[in-house]
């Protein structure tokens, strides 16, 4: 007598991975933060979240960035922007002695 086999096939489950800029703020300084997701989905739920964040100074090159951000830079970075932001930056790196 033959037995009769089934053929278990595990179900296909969808793994994807997804990278996405979900946040961009920018300071009173003018500078500019950013955070990027790292999304692992199955099957449309998402399965867990990662996080890395950056910033980026006025002034400072921004072509390697999300198009998203450089627009922001190049929107909220006013020359009075960037040189507030270098005046500040000089007197933190050159601390005013006090006097005796």
């Amino acid at each position: 007598m033959l037995a009769a086999f089934t053929s278990l096939q595990p179900e296909a489950f969808m793994i994807t991975k997804e990278t996405i800029i979900d946040k961009i703020e920018v300071l009173e300084n003018g500078a500019v933060l950013i955070r990027q997701t790292t999304r692992i989905i199955e099957d449309g739920a998402v399965l867990s979240n990662t996080y890395h964040r950056s910033s980026v100074a006025p002034g400072r090159d921004v072509s390697d960035q999300d198009p998203r951000v450089q627009a922001i830079c190049n929107a909220v970075w006013t020359p009075e922007i960037v040189a507030a932001f270098e005046a500040n930056r000089q007197q933190q790196l050159n601390p005013i002695h006090q006097q005796a």
